[in-house]
């Protein structure tokens, strides 16, 4: 009941990953209910210095079977760790997995899970066959009988502007179900963090108006020395601007405007 409570008093959650063994999420969670979630992708509680930090655990089956989070162990893991919600398949509309599969798989594997749900998280991708209009083809292949709660949405560009209307694009596409934005960010801006501070201020205000949000998840809840020894290519996509945390494991000026 904690969590249940937690989200109706906030939408902000951490994009955690599999690095962060030396951070403390709890540094987020000052009371405030702002910051109430947490998800690693992967099925594993997300490695800390505090465990989850005192903030909702989001199990993430982000593949459709592998070695760190296998489907045979989904049920278990979401059973012996108690999360309230499951996210699926990261970005499958541009790694290869058709909407069809996803249908079969998500039926099989993800329906039997009594907790919300969310559709695998697409990108911002606007090619067809991509971005939302794979999210409309899986539910077109799921005839009915996918059962979920929320659309998920990756998105980076380059404005806010641009984000509030592929947001609001999204709500109007699927007006009945709530909406999770599990990783977004300025797209290396030429102004780095300054830049990145200024679309997360606008970006939170419309987030928190907006009520088809359930939750959202600014890229990345890492450091900056963390993010480039471990993940050069998404450093070279998004730059460092956006990390949460510093290298000293204290919140950046991204960070603080999380609470």
């Amino acid at each position: 009941m904690l969590f249940a409570t937690a989200v109706q008093a906030g939408k902000r959650g951490l994009c955690w990953t599999y690095y962060d063994g030396s951070l403390d999420p709890g540094v987020f969670n000052n009371g405030d209910g702002e910051v109430v979630a947490i998800y690693d992708y992967e099925t594993y509680a997300p490695p800390s210095t505090n465990g989850n930090g005192g903030l909702g655990f989001i199990g993430m089956q982000r593949c459709l079977d592998c070695s760190s989070s296998p489907i045979a162990d989904l049920a278990s893991r979401q059973s012996s760790q108690g999360w309230a919600t499951v996210f699926t398949l990261n970005e499958p509309d541009i790694n290869g997995i058709s909407a069809s599969e996803a249908a079969s798989w998500y039926i099989e594997y993800v329906n039997p899970l009594a907790i919300k749900k969310a559709l695998p998280a697409v990108t911002s991708s606007t090619t067809a066959g991509e971005g939302l209009s794979w999210v409309s083809e899986m539910i077109s292949a799921c005839a009915g009988q996918c059962y979920f709660d929320y659309i998920n949405l990756h998105w980076y560009g380059t404005s806010f502007a641009s984000f509030q209307t592929y947001v609001e694009s999204a709500h109007n596409q699927f007006p009945n179900y709530q909406i999770v934005i599990t990783e977004f960010a300025l797209q290396n801006p030429a102004g780095g963090q300054a830049d990145q501070v200024t679309f997360f201020q606008q970006a939170f205000s419309f987030l928190d108006g907006a009520s088809y949000i359930e939750l959202y998840f600014p890229f990345i809840a890492t450091s900056p020395a963390l993010f480039q020894a471990n993940d050069a290519s998404g450093v070279t996509y998004v730059g460092t601007g956006s990390c949460l945390y510093n290298n000293d494991g204290t919140p950046s000026t991204v960070g603080n405007l999380m609470y």
